[in-house]
């Protein structure tokens, strides 16, 4: 007599025998090859262009801003909050080639009316959920198309069309702001593998702690002396100031972005970036320091 055929139902697609098993990546919380492999590609396209032609990293700047806001917008959309992508793009791109053809008046005011007209094109869609959504996309205009002109404000110190290299006071003022915000991670990321046993903030990033912050400190203050003096020619105690200002600023930085993903109920806003997860996760603390780094090299050394 035959055995009977036992039919077998295949796992359903929410089932957790259909989920691929998530990687663990251990205490530094990614895939360190594909970040490193990822952030050596950015950094050598970025150097190109500062060191040949600097105008063309304008480019990189403006793709950095239009594909930010198309995560951002991405990430709003979990909460029903459609922003008006185009107009914030377009708009985001005029601001950054306005920061640097013409100066932060023209930026404010390029922001002011940007700003107005995003307004006026939610309120096309008509009064329900238009406080809701003015609020969301003004938000999304200060946070990236704003902070994202002052990288244009940075590289203006040396003027507008000239060709770049060490020589040029914008691209040197880039080369600080950058390494600052890098070494910044670098410091924190280290000490908190090697020492972190007490969160700074558990509930928004659990595996950001405060022996983290110390070794961001520390990282950032030395690195701010080293290329304040030595590449900038100016005073240790601005370098100092570069590294305290730009460390805290990264940690904020990063802890806003990691309120907003929360808030949205995501936990990256894209895989845009291989090992680094959204654009935006890199950009957070780059964001949140170039503004008072060019404020302190304006005013202190340029």
């Amino acid at each position: 007599m035959a055995e009977p055929q036992v039919t077998q139902t295949p796992p359903s697609p929410s089932s957790p025998a259909s989920e691929p098993p998530k990687k663990d990546y251990g205490r530094a919380g990614r895939n360190l090859p594909a970040a490193i492999g990822s952030a050596v590609v950015l950094l050598v396209a970025i150097a190109l262009s500062l060191m040949f032609v600097k105008t063309a990293f304008m480019l990189i700047v403006v793709g950095c801003v239009v594909a930010a806001v198309w995560e951002l917008h991405r990430g709003l959309m979990a909460k029903d909050m459609d922003v008006p992508e185009q107009p914030l793009m377009i708009g985001g791109t005029v601001m950054v080639l306005v920061a640097y053809f013409l100066g932060s008046d023209a930026l404010v005011t390029a922001t002011a009316v940007t700003a107005l007209v995003i307004m006026l094109w939610v309120l096309r869609r008509g009064v329900d959920g238009y406080v809701r959504t003015s609020a969301a996309s003004v938000l999304t205009l200060f946070y990236l198309p704003f902070l994202g002109s002052f990288v244009a404000l940075m590289l203006r110190e040396g003027g507008g069309w000239t060709s770049g290299g060490l020589s040029d006071d914008g691209v040197r003022g880039i080369i600080v702001w950058v390494l600052l915000t890098i070494m910044s991670d670098i410091g924190g990321y280290v000490a908190g593998v090697l020492f972190g046993k007490h969160p700074m903030a558990p509930v928004i990033s659990p595996k950001k702690s405060w022996e983290g912050f110390a070794g961001s400190v520390v990282f950032t203050v030395a690195t701010g002396v080293g290329l304040v003096v030595w590449l900038l020619d100016g005073a240790w105690w601005v370098g100092v100031a570069l590294g305290v200002v730009a460390c805290v600023m990264a940690v904020l930085g990063d802890l806003v972005e990691s309120v907003i993903k929360r808030d949205l109920g995501i936990k990256d806003m894209s895989q845009i970036i291989p090992g680094h997860g959204g654009l935006m996760d890199r950009l957070d603390s780059l964001l949140a320091t170039v503004a008072p780094v060019w404020l302190i090299l304006h005013y202190a050394v340029f």
